[in-house]
Parts: C-alpha cells; sequence; structure tokens
C-alpha cells in the first residue's frame, strides 16, 4: 500500500479514535475512516494503528503476502454499552490554532496553556497478545462502524487498561 506524507502551512494534526468526526473546538476533518492494523495473534504485526480512508488511490492492487491490514474492534464493554465485538471509525483532525498536540495518559484535565481537543480510556492491545501494540486514546463516546461485524474477527483488538 502506497502512502504519502503530506503538509499544510498551519496547524497540527491527530486521531481521533472510534469517532467519525472532529470535536469542532476550531478544528477541521481532514478525513474519517475506519480503524486498519496488523492481526493481535500474528507476530511481527505492526503495532501502530492507522486511520484507513474511505476511498483509497490504489496504485497496485496485488502483490507478496508480507504485509497484512485488518480492522478493528473492541474485545470488551468497557468502551459503551454493547462495545465488544464492535468495528470502529476513525477521524483525522486539523487544528488550526496549535503547532503540537499530545496525549496526557492517567489525567482527567490539561495542564496550564494547553485546550483539550478530546479525551476518553487509554486503550491497548491484550497483555498477552503475539503482536506488539500502541496506547491510544479511545473517546468517551465511541462509535461504531454501521454494518461492521458483531463477532469476534480476530483483527487489531482494544481493551481497557
Amino acid at each position: 500500500m502506497r502512502y504519502f506524507v503530506c503538509s499544510v502551512a498551519h496547524g497540527t494534526t491527530y486521531v481521533r479514535w472510534s469517532r467519525r468526526q472532529c470535536p469542532g473546538n476550531q478544528t477541521e476533518l481532514v478525513y474519517s475512516g475506519y480503524i486498519g492494523g496488523g492481526r493481535f495473534n500474528e507476530p511481527g504485526s505492526a503495532p501502530e494503528p492507522v486511520c484507513l480512508l474511505l476511498d483509497p488511490d490504489f496504485v497496485k492492487t496485488s502483490g507478496s503476502d508480507f504485509g497484512r491490514m485488518y480492522g478493528a474492534e473492541f474485545n470488551t464493554d468497557l468502551f459503551g454499552s454493547n462495545s465488544d465485538d464492535q468495528d470502529l471509525p476513525c477521524a483525522v483532525c486539523r487544528v488550526m490554532r496549535a503547532s503540537s498536540v499530545i496525549m496526557i495518559p492517567g489525567k482527567n484535565r490539561c495542564y496550564t496553556g494547553w485546550n483539550m481537543e478530546y479525551h476518553g480510556y487509554l486503550a491497548p492491545n491484550k497483555h498477552d497478545d503475539e503482536a506488539a501494540g500502541s496506547f491510544v486514546c479511545i473517546d468517551i463516546q465511541p462509535e461504531y462502524v454501521s454494518g461492521g461485524s458483531s463477532r469476534n474477527s480476530y483483527s487489531k483488538q482494544f481493551y481497557e487498561v
């Protein structure tokens, strides 16, 4: 899968995990899509989840079976009522009034001089999964992919900390 690294003159970006839109606090939506990542039980799977476009431009659509991309889902009901096995959307947001964005784990407010973009729960993969995983901030009010799978697909999975 090819990719481009793009830039714009002002602002910075972040991914809002498990939502389709930006919070609206002087942010704009760059694009929305679905969370993708490596399969939890495949050693060597990429640890970082990605926000996949709904309308990709594929240059090459076939190749070797060396890298794999799967959808993502919750594997617990902690994130919301009936969230277990729900597939997840994402939104890439641009903050026009900021030049940096950080996630502060374990806090329920921002430090002085910083503005809250969104808040939620810290979520990695399961501690005994074969593949590595990264911590992301799942939105406090998650959305699900309409028409997504309602069963465990063994894809990129998120658990509570």
